[in-house]
C-alpha cells in the first residue's frame, strides 16, 4: 500500500493481510512492554480539520505503540481558523518531515487530493472525510466480526480468513454515514452479505447500485437472523426541520429504528452488536443493548487500535527492511515466519 483512502482500495487478499497483521499486533499488546521500536525516526502526523477524540486518540496511540514521533494537528486555534488552506497547511508539514499524514476533513475528497496533488510526499491515511469514506473503522470493523464469528467463534486459527457467509445488517442513518459506505464496499469485498436497513429519508440517491440489500423494516431484517447488527450514529441536530427534518421526533424514530431488549432477543445467540460510536443511548441503542454481553462496542476501541498500528506498519515499515532489534519486537506469524507488506 502506498496511501489508505477508501476501502475500495482493498482487493480481498489486501484486506486479510490487513487483518492477519492486526491480530499480530494485538497479540503484542497484550504483553507487559507493549511499544515496538518498528517506527522508531518516523514522523506520523494527525491533520484533524473536523473535532474528534476517538479515532485522534486511537491514531495517536497506535503511532506511539510504534515509537513513531507524533505531531497533533487541530484546525482550530491553528492557522487554518485564520484562512489557511489545506494546501500550505500540507507543505509545511512536509517541510518538517513529515512520513505520514493521517487527515480528518469535513469536505469528501481531501485525503484524495493531499496524496495525489503532490504537496506531501509521505502516506496519506484517510481518517474519514465527510460523507465518502472512513476505511480504518471498516477494518476494525471486519477485524471484529471475523474474531467472533469465523473460526469457531475465535476458538481456532482464523489467519487467512475472510467473512465469507457472514450476514451483517447495517442500521441508521446511511445518507450521512461514511461509516456505512466503507464498511457496505470492505464487507462485499471480504465475502460478506450486507442488509442496509433505514428510514426512506435516510437511504441515499442511487443507494441500490451499491452490494447491499436494502429494507425499511428492522423487525424484517431481524427476523432473518443476521449474524451481527451495526448500529449507526444518528445526530440529533437532524431532527429538526432546520436541519432537514429527515424524521418527525426521536420518539418515532426509536420505535422504527431503534435496537433495544426486545429486538435483541430477536437475533441468534451468536449474534453481535457494533457500533462505531459515540453513542446515543436511547435514540438509536437502547442502554439493555449497549450493555449486553452480546455487544462489542468497547472491544472496537481496542482493536481500533491494533488495526492502525497495522496500517501504519504497513505502509510505513512495509519495505521489509528491520533491524535486528525490529525483527525481534516484530510480530510473528503463525509459521514463524515475520509479517512484511
Amino acid at each position: 500500500m502506498r496511501h489508505l483512502l477508501s476501502a475500495a482500495d482493498l482487493s480481498r487478499d489486501e484486506a486479510v493481510h490487513v487483518l492477519d497483521t492486526s491480530a499480530q499486533m494485538a497479540a503484542t499488546q497484550a504483553r507487559e512492554i507493549k511499544k515496538l521500536p518498528t517506527l522508531r525516526g518516523r514522523t506520523v502526523v494527525n491533520l484533524f480539520f473536523e473535532d474528534s477524540t476517538r479515532t485522534r486518540i486511537s491514531f495517536e496511540t497506535a503511532a506511539k505503540r510504534l515509537s513513531a514521533d507524533v505531531i497533533n494537528f487541530s484546525a482550530k486555534g491553528s492557522s487554518v481558523s485564520k484562512g489557511e488552506s489545506l494546501k500550505d497547511t500540507a507543505l509545511t508539514l512536509q517541510a518538517m518531515g513529515a512520513d505520514a499524514v493521517v487527515v480528518r476533513h469535513q469536505a469528501s475528497g481531501a485525503p484524495h487530493t493531499l496524496a495525489h496533488a503532490g504537496w506531501t510526499h509521505g502516506a496519506v491515511v484517510n481518517a474519514g472525510d465527510g460523507t465518502h469514506q472512513h476505511p480504518t473503522q471498516a477494518l476494525l470493523d471486519a477485524y471484529t466480526l471475523r474474531r467472533h464469528l469465523v473460526g469457531d467463534g475465535g476458538r481456532s486459527d482464523v489467519t487467512g480468513r475472510d467473512l465469507a457467509g457472514v450476514h451483517v445488517a447495517v442500521v441508521g442513518d446511511v445518507l450521512h454515514s461514511r461509516v456505512a459506505r466503507s464498511n457496505v464496499q470492505l464487507l462485499h469485498t471480504l465475502g460478506a452479505r450486507v442488509t442496509l436497513v433505514a428510514p426512506p429519508t435516510l437511504v441515499p440517491v442511487g443507494v441500490h447500485a451499491w452490494p447491499a440489500q436494502v429494507s425499511y423494516d428492522l423487525d424484517a431484517t431481524l427476523a432473518q437472523q443476521p449474524d451481527a447488527v451495526m448500529m449507526l450514529r444518528v445526530q440529533r441536530e437532524r431532527m429538526s426541520s432546520a436541519g432537514g427534518g429527515f424524521f418527525p421526533s426521536a420518539v418515532e424514530y426509536t420505535r422504527g429504528y431503534g435496537l433495544d431488549a426486545r429486538r435483541l432477543r430477536l437475533l441468534p445467540d451468536h449474534a453481535v452488536v457494533l457500533h462505531p460510536g459515540p453513542m446515543n443511548r436511547g435514540l438509536e441503542i437502547s442502554a439493555d443493548a449497549a450493555d449486553s454481553p452480546r455487544a462489542v462496542i468497547v472491544e472496537q476501541v481496542a482493536n481500533g487500535v491494533a488495526v492502525r498500528m497495522a496500517v501504519l506498519y504497513l505502509l510505513l515499515a512495509g519495505d521489509g527492511r528491520t533491524t535486528n532489534d525490529e525483527a525481534r519486537a516484530t510480530p510473528a506469524r503463525t509459521d514463524g515466519t515475520r509479517v512484511h507488506a
